[in-house]
């Protein structure tokens, strides 16, 4: 039975990136504390109409670490939550200090996740991104100061001028840093964003294959096996939040932008955080939109996204044989290979509810 989740959405920024198309400001500072105050009662809303206690926790962005440590404890505090609960929040290195850390600690939070993307400067040029590829390592000293031992590095490969050397040297430099969990993407382009206003920096196909075996080799050489297409981690150390999409269990969303599902309903929140907070103020309910999925969608995606992961799905479900190289059964289940991974979204288009 999936984990019950909550996303929290932090939408403040103090750079915006060239692909990021995420709901996040980088003039709406001077709403921190008000957006704090809503989110925190909204979540005391949710809780009074009978909200399951959370067995993780997920603090996305934005940079929740724009916020003062102080803020994002109240809201964390706010949160009923169940005994051993997975309780992450994403970083900036540069924002990173050792207080952070110990005040996150004492409020519960037990996992941390990095955004390196990059260890090699230019490529992080590329990327409009501003941190300092140094401040990784302190970062990540402070957090085991501190008493946390769960680290995600987020990592992004297929940048416009990185090389494969550049990504070994990321890689490289991530495994030194001996992370508990690694998530490594492949650059994607999203509509709207300074990136897809320019082609010429675009990522190429073969290019991002070559980097996935690359990364695939070496994170499974250091000890982390690969879950998910995009996921690598220890024993023990895979994200529980992130299985509770995958495995389309419930999760309430808050903030603004934040998205939840309960029981094959999926609804979102209004945009921005100026709005999040007004409806909050005024009593005025929070959701943009939904929709509800029939029971042959559900399940179609129950496989799609089984199909991601190292799970698999059943037998029966995928004809093997027209698919040989790309899946490969392992006792009751249909499981992708490396090559296949490279190609799920067409292995997927062969999947038989």
């Amino acid at each position: 039975m999936a984990e019950f989740g909550v996303y929290v959405h932090i939408p403040f920024c103090r750079h915006r990136c060239d692909y990021c198309a995420f709901a996040t400001w980088t003039d709406r500072d001077h709403l921190m504390q008000a957006y704090t105050d809503a989110v925190i009662a909204d979540i005391g809303n949710k809780v009074a109409a009978g909200m399951p206690v959370a067995d993780t926790v997920f603090f996305g962005g934005g940079t929740p670490t724009r916020l003062a440590p102080e803020m994002i404890t109240s809201i964390v505090r706010a949160i009923p939550v169940s005994q051993n609960a997975e309780i992450t929040i994403e970083c900036n290195p540069d924002d990173v200090t050792l207080d952070m850390m110990q005040q996150y600690v004492a409020s519960g939070i037990n996992r941390i996740s990095i955004g390196v993307q990059s260890m090699v400067s230019h490529v992080l040029h590329s990327l409009n991104r501003t941190h300092d590829p140094e401040n990784v390592v302190k970062a990540i000293d402070h957090a085991r100061a501190a008493g946390i031992s769960s680290i995600n590095l987020d990592l992004i490969y297929g940048v416009h001028g990185e090389t494969l050397d550049d990504w070994r040297i990321t890689l490289e430099g991530a495994l030194a840093l001996r992370p508990t969990h690694v998530s490594a993407y492949g650059l994607t382009v999203e509509a709207g964003t300074p990136l897809a206003d320019d082609p010429a920096r675009h990522p190429d196909d073969d290019d991002q294959a070559d980097k996935y075996v690359l990364a695939d080799d070496m994170l499974t050489a250091a000890g982390l096996t690969n879950y998910e297409i995009s996921n690598w981690a220890l024993t023990g150390h895979e994200c529980r939040h992130n299985k509770v999409y995958w495995e389309q269990g419930n999760y309430e969303g808050f903030g603004c932008a934040s998205h939840s599902h309960k029981d094959g309903r999926r609804y979102w929140n209004v945009r921005t955080p100026d709005r999040y907070i007004t409806c909050v103020a005024n009593g005025e309910s929070v959701e943009a939109a939904d929709e509800v999925l029939d029971t042959e969608t559900r399940a179609r995606e129950a496989l799609e996204l089984s199909l991601r992961t190292a799970n698999g799905v059943p037998v029966g479900t995928l004809d093997v044989e027209p698919l040989e190289g790309l899946v490969e059964v392992q006792g009751t289940h249909v499981v992708l290979t490396r090559q296949g991974r490279l190609l799920a979204n067409e292995v997927s288009l062969r999947l038989k509810p």
